[in-house]
């Protein structure tokens, strides 16, 4: 990987997760820069992996071949206005935000940018991450190679052609960590409710849900509706729990679940 003098602004979880990933990569912690209105965030980065901090956008972006931007989408149009009193025509600008659009970081910044739009899920925190990248027919080659090394020190990643397909990465990927976490939590509040210890339920469905997602990704052959059957024997015990979710429209819920996050994840575009 090219190693690129790189600008971080937001010094929030997913800033920690793919700084940590570079470093333990080997990209050399001079090279990255952190920034963030407070310090004790900063101060953890820097005494965890060695990287230069400041509470200045500017100052940390104007020396920076790479800017990230790790904010939150109601922030965005202040950072970015910030930030184009700089020259911003040979910097690649890199965001992590849902719901602003290309178009609008353009007007954000009121000059020309190199934008590439990234849409990582929290497990990129731990390295098992999935992201989403889009960048239009202006980003050389290069650039997007680099990003794409960038990202995937948290995991895996995935090119979509139009910008408006991270509103489905937003519901694939991005949000749909916690639909299984609400999965897992009901399950292990069943089995208190019927007596069994939390810690063993836990243990229990955080090694099924790992499991399950292992032969997911282990066995490419094969459709997960396959996978499922496989485990459903005729009139058996598994067969009652799907009829029991089957009745009460368990694709249907997570159908809407699913078009409800594209829906906001379209109006945060025309709110931001």
């Amino acid at each position: 990987m090219i190693e690129k003098t790189i600008c971080f602004i937001g010094a929030g979880n997913m800033t920690r997760s793919i700084t940590s990933g570079l470093v333990k990569s080997g990209y050399n912690p001079q090279l990255i820069h952190a920034t963030n209105p407070s310090q004790p965030k900063l101060d953890e980065l820097a005494q965890q992996l060695q990287i230069n901090i400041s509470n200045d956008n500017l100052a940390a972006a104007e020396q920076s071949d790479v800017v990230v931007l790790c904010v939150k989408p109601h922030l965005m149009e202040q950072v970015c206005q910030q930030l184009s009193q700089l020259d911003m025509s040979n910097k690649l600008v890199i965001t992590i935000a849902a719901g602003v659009t290309a178009k609008r970081y353009q007007d954000y910044f009121a000059q020309p940018i190199k934008l590439v739009r990234t849409m990582p899920n929290t497990p990129t925190q731990i390295g098992v991450g999935m992201t989403g990248l889009y960048a239009d027919d202006s980003i050389s080659a290069a650039d997007k190679h680099y990003v794409e090394q960038l990202m995937a020190s948290g995991g895996e990643v995935v090119w979509v052609e139009q910008e408006d397909e991270l509103n489905q990465v937003i519901a694939l990927a991005g949000s749909s960590p916690a639909y299984f976490f609400l999965m897992m939590e009901a399950m292990i509040d069943s089995a208190k409710q019927d007596g069994v210890d939390e810690k063993a339920a836990r243990a229990l469905v955080q090694q099924a849900a790992m499991g399950a997602a292992a032969m997911v990704k282990q066995n490419p052959q094969l459709s997960a509706a396959q996978l499922r059957e496989n485990v459903t024997s005729k009139g058996g015990t598994t067969a009652q729990a799907i009829a029991a979710f089957e009745q009460a429209d368990l694709r249907g819920i997570v159908r809407s679940a699913m078009h409800d996050c594209i829906a906001r994840a379209e109006e945060m575009a025309k709110q931001y």
